[in-house]
């Protein structure tokens, strides 16, 4: 059996995480897919690190048993919350909650009102869900995956990517802190947010930092949508798109231009790494999904999202797994430039 080393880039996208859950489910199907590092941020990140703490544990059986037990424990923490689909809801959008009271009067406040003020006591429940999911002493030591977490710093405006033996609780609510639901959260005496803003998810680590030269991205966020947004929710959406795709695809434009130069002999290939680029995405049943489904945490819209994550990673292994360490199997210029 020939086996095949990669690395996994695993963007956030709130509760559209659970897709991503799906592809690392499948991934762990496969035996000929051994995985050096993950580059991740906000629920990419949290994905990242139960992903390698159950690794570390016991192997692919314990990590796909890890990422269950963590999406079902999201699910469970969200029940208590007010943000809950309405059976209209569920009827008119789909997954969406643009018919939810609860979350229309959420975002209003958040609008018009700080997480300071709205929640001076700082709570989060995703704190609880990390502890209970992640045996971070354990993670510590753990080497069976390299990890790189991006989290934006909010005083100088530079993405911090830690690496494995700093994850700590802190680290990952810092990737996935939004700064109009939750205060910014220290580490190591500096506040940030969601790594999303500078980094979703930061390719760079995955080239310094291993051996592999084969990149997976797992792409949450649409790149594309279908007609321009003329309603403020729309608009909205469109915006947080646009906004947390601007990284990635900037460090795209970037490996394309390095790999063109080494092709054509002007960078030395010995000195500078060539990378393969590969993609995962379901553009078009995330398409559909607002900005208001990555507050959905029920059961039956998470297993949804595994499912449709599933059957891309199925998908992709099937057309390009031979592909693996020898080209991209994307066009980096039409897909980017």
């Amino acid at each position: 059996m020939e086996i095949k080393r990669i690395n996994l880039a695993l963007q956030g996208g709130g509760a559209h995480g659970a897709y991503t859950w799906g592809v690392l489910d499948r991934l762990l199907d496969d035996e000929r897919i051994e995985v050096e590092a993950i580059s991740g941020t906000s629920a990419g990140a949290m994905n990242a690190a139960v992903f390698a703490d159950g690794m570390g544990r016991g192997g692919r059986d314990e990590a796909r048993r890890a990422l269950d037990a963590f999406w079902a424990n999201i699910s469970q923490a969200s029940q208590t919350g007010p943000l809950q689909p309405t059976p209209f809801d569920r009827y008119a959008s789909g997954w969406n909650l643009d018919h939810s009271a609860a979350f229309v009067a959420f975002d209003m406040l958040t609008r018009m009102l700080s997480p300071y003020q709205l929640n001076p006591m700082n709570l989060n429940p995703l704190r609880g869900v990390l502890e209970r999911s992640v045996d971070f002493k354990r993670l510590e030591g753990c080497r069976a995956v390299k990890l790189f977490i991006s989290a934006t710093n909010v005083k100088s405006g530079k993405v911090r990517v830690f690496k494995s033996g700093e994850i700590t609780p802190e680290v990952l609510l810092a990737s996935a802190c939004l700064p109009f639901l939750f205060q910014a959260v220290t580490v190591d005496g500096d506040p940030y947010w969601d790594g999303g803003y500078m980094g979703n998810p930061a390719i760079f680590p995955l080239i310094y930092g291993t051996q592999t030269q084969d990149v997976v991205i797992v792409q949450i966020n649409p790149l594309g949508c279908d007609r321009v947004p003329t309603t403020a929710a729309e608009i909205m959406n469109r915006v947080n798109e646009i906004s947390f795709n601007s990284s990635l695809m900037r460090e795209m434009r970037a490996i394309s231009f390095v790999t063109d130069l080494i092709d054509e002999q002007k960078l030395d290939s010995n000195a500078y790494k060539r990378v393969n680029v590969h993609w995962i995405e379901s553009e078009k049943q995330m398409r559909g999904l607002g900005v208001s489904s990555k507050l959905n945490a029920r059961m039956d819209f998470l297993l949804h999202l595994k499912a449709i994550g599933r059957q891309a990673a199925d998908e992709w292994l099937q057309g390009h797994f031979d592909a693996i360490g020898r080209r991209s199997t994307i066009d980096i210029k039409e897909k980017f430039l």
